[in-house]
This record gives C-alpha cells, sequence and structure tokens, in this order.
C-alpha cells in the first residue's frame, strides 16, 4: 500500500482525499491543516494520523508520497520540502505564485530528482482529452479556430477568501485562467503572438479575455469569478474544425456537422462529491490522482502534468498580466 501524506484539508483537498479513497493501491495515511477541524474531517475517511501544519506532516510522517493542496503562496516552500524528504509530490495548481518560484521548484526537482505532477486537471478531463485527440488525428480537419471560456461565482469558499487577495493569489488570472492558458499551450503550443486585456471591475482582476495568434487559427480564452453566487458555474468550449464543429458546455457535449448534431457519448465515470465550491463530481481529479497513484504503484514518475509544464504555463500568465498592463506583478 502506498502511504500519501496530504497537506491542505480544505475543498480542494476534500477532493482530493475523496478521490484516494476510492483508488486501490494507495490510502491516505497523514493529514496536515492549520484548522484541526478540517483535518479531523477528512482523517476520518482513512484513519489518517493528524499533524498540526504541512512541514510538521513532511518532517515527521512516515509517506511514500506527498500532496499539496495549500493556498498559492504556500506552495513552494511546502513542495521544496517534500521534494527532499520523498520521490513523488504533486502539487495543486497554479504551481507557484511568482516565475521566480518556478525556477526554484524546477532547481529542487533537478537536485533531488523527485517526480512531481501538478494538478492541471483540465489535461484529464474527459471532454478535454475527447477534444485533443481530435486535435492530433486531425479526424475533422484542421482547426479553424478555437474558443475556451471558464466562467465562476466568485470563490467565496476558500480559507480566509485568500483567493480574492491579489497579494495571495494574483487573483483570477493566475488561479482560474490558467487552467484554460495551460490546455491551450498543452493541445497547440506557444502562439506566434497575443494579446490579453483584463477588467478590474471586481475582485482580483476578475475578467480577463486572451486572443493567441498561430498558424492559420486563432484561440480566445475568457475567464472571470467576479459572477453572482447563483450563476452556474462553467467552463466550456468551441472548436471548429474544416469538416465539424466540438461544442462543450452545461447542455452537453456536442459535435456539430452538415449533416446532424450529435451528443458525444463518452465513458466517463461520475463520482459525486460532497462539500462547498464549484465542483459537483470528482471527475478530472479522480482521473489526475489515479494517475499519479498508478505511477506510484508501477514506481515511475509521472510524465502527465509535469513540472516544467506546470512552470511554462505560470509564466505565460504572467506574459499575459504584462500585456495587459496589470500592476500585480
Amino acid at each position: 500500500m502506498i502511504k500519501i501524506g496530504l497537506i491542505g484539508c480544505g475543498f480542494m483537498g476534500s477532493m482530493h482525499a475523496n478521490s484516494y479513497n476510492i483508488i486501490d493501491g494507495v490510502q491516505v495515511t497523514a493529514v496536515a491543516d492549520i484548522r484541526r477541524d478540517k483535518a479531523e474531517e477528512l482523517a476520518k475517511i482513512s484513519g489518517a494520523e493528524i499533524y498540526s501544519t504541512g512541514m510538521e506532516l513532511i518532517a515527521n510522517a512516515d509517506v511514500d508520497a506527498i500532496d499539496i493542496c495549500l493556498p498559492t503562496f504556500l506552495h513552494t516552500e511546502h513542495a521544496i520540502a517534500a521534494m527532499k524528504k520523498v520521490k513523488n509530490v504533486f502539487i495543486e495548481k497554479p504551481v507557484a505564485f511568482t516565475p521566480a518560484e518556478c525556477d526554484a521548484l524546477l532547481k529542487a526537482q533537478e537536485e533531488t530528482g523527485a517526480g512531481v505532477q501538478v494538478g492541471q486537471v483540465v489535461r484529464f478531463w474527459d471532454e478535454y482529452v475527447c477534444l485533443k485527440d481530435a486535435i492530433d488525428t486531425g479526424k475533422y480537419g484542421k482547426v479553424i479556430n478555437a474558443v475556451f471560456r471558464r466562467l465562476s461565482p466568485r470563490p467565496t469558499w476558500t480559507w480566509e477568501n485568500w483567493d480574492l487577495e491579489l497579494t495571495r493569489s494574483r487573483g483570477a488570472m493566475l488561479d482560474l485562467h490558467v487552467h484554460d492558458t495551460d490546455y491551450m499551450l498543452h493541445v497547440f503550443g506557444r502562439p506566434n503572438n497575443f494579446n490579453t486585456v483584463i477588467s478590474h471591475g471586481g475582485e482580483g482582476n476578475s475578467y480577463t479575455m486572451t486572443i493567441a495568434n498561430y498558424d492559420g487559427f486563432v484561440v480566445t480564452s475568457e475567464g472571470t469569478w467576479d459572477l453572482p453566487a447563483s450563476f452556474p458555474f462553467e467552463m466550456a468550449f468551441r472548436v471548429t474544425f474544416e469538416k465539424a464543429v466540438m461544442e462543450y458546455t452545461n447542455q452537453g457535449f456536442t459535435l456539430y456537422t452538415d449533416e446532424a448534431a450529435t451528443p458525444i457519448k463518452l465513458n466517463k465515470r461520475e463520482i459525486a462529491v460532497q462539500g462547498g465550491g464549484n465542483i459537483s463530481d470528482l471527475g478530472g481529479y479522480f482521473n489526475e490522482l489515479e494517475y499519479f497513484a498508478n505511477c506510484l504503484i508501477a514506481g515511475k514518475k509521472p510524465d502527465k502534468a509535469t513540472l516544467p509544464d506546470a512552470c511554462a504555463s505560470v509564466k505565460f500568465i504572467f506574459e499575459e498580466m504584462e500585456k495587459a498592463g496589470n500592476a500585480i506583478l
């Protein structure tokens, strides 16, 4: 049995604890959070030992891997300490708070040889995996244009509302928009050029729009988290190919051709989870952690959603901020 140490028992830590609990071959045996009640909630799932802080867990817990679900500004110090302690580390996205922190993480990985996977979960989301396959295989021809959208109510469920403070999260760009930026780089590579605009009308650079130019097509990504609590969370895309359009919204996943609009059926696992935030099922969270767990069991380092990948995405976000004239750099 592979023993996991989970640091951070809030919303995302709960997603991870619930996922590990239904994955064979791994068990969360240690949890840490400065909020004792949150740690106790997750400890009950697997009978884990409780630590008061992440650094205490890293120093003392007998674990094979460490999973870090802390606020972004705390990632780097804990991740570096974890890499020095164990062979494999999972770090939630965004992987780091600044490009300099990314460089520090990459240096630590080189020095320790640790395997690191980052929670860029969209890479594991079934509909986005299906879309990447369609792009890579060219089954519907070349991409003509692509639109990605991520809309969310204001994230008031985080510890001390840290997400809404630019000095602790960098706002919606680094925390929310990074999903679509990372997927864009993952699927299409770096664009030839791009432009970004930001609206500061609400909390934490609350609205972002990026238009990226590639050879022969354009990719647009829109993100905001300054919407009312009643507004439904949505991650969506519409990709126009030469022979078809693939669209994913809250209404479903559909392939459009001149002949018909056809629902795309995926062999996906719907795993309900209880808790706050904007996620109603484990979905891609389960997929990414199952992959991480299988790597641990097989004794190999993850080669999906790697640390270099995640650092490239964070650095691109900062380029987007600079393009938009964002003062919070």
